[in-house]
């Protein structure tokens, strides 16, 4: 479990090392651990120029590189571009996209229930009509293991969403997990 002083060592640790090792971060002023939040993943750690803490001068201020994310579990530290930070989703996006978590599929509880109601022929009209890029074998296939108590397999759930039309940046893992 890492502690709110520990989340802080990490990420002014990870700022020096990329200021001394990347060409990009060495043209930037000093950076420094502006604000702490407690989040139920972790620490949310907002980091900002020394001449932006010192002054509060907006002219020294950088924008658009969102905050760190201090995993509680193992410390290992993640960008949150500022983009995903400001949406909504991005700790499902963090879920799904570092520790890997599938997200529930909306279609599931819809599905068993037709299959105790109309039967799985029922069942199976409506996932295709719900989810069109699914074939008629692939929708039996979804229909049968939600009907048998499983989870149906990843490549049919996949099939079963709609893509974004614009999806959040991605949240990059820069370090870790710590020691």
């Amino acid at each position: 479990m890492v502690i709110k002083e520990r989340a802080v060592e990490l990420v002014e640790a990870l700022l020096s090392r990329e200021r001394q090792e990347s060409p990009w971060m060495a043209q930037l002023p000093e950076l420094a651990v502006l604000d702490v939040e407690e989040h139920a993943l972790g620490w949310l750690v907002f980091w900002q120029s020394v001449e932006y803490i010192r002054s509060r001068d907006t002219e020294k201020m950088l924008v658009g590189h969102g905050p760190y994310l201090v995993d509680r579990q193992d410390g290992s530290i993640h960008h949150i571009p500022v983009t995903t930070f400001v949406g909504e989703g991005w700790e499902e996006l963090y879920l799904q996209q570092v520790r890997g978590v599938r997200p529930p599929d909306p279609l599931i509880t819809d599905v068993l229930a037709l299959v105790h109601s109309d039967g799985t022929m029922a069942a199976i009209r409506h996932l295709r009509k719900q989810a069109p890029l699914l074939g008629p074998q692939q929708a039996k296939a979804y229909v049968t293991a939600v009907r048998d108590g499983n989870e149906p397999p990843e490549e049919l759930v996949r099939l079963t969403q709609r893509p974004e039309m614009c999806p959040p940046l991605p949240i990059s893992t820069l370090a870790g997990p710590a020691r």
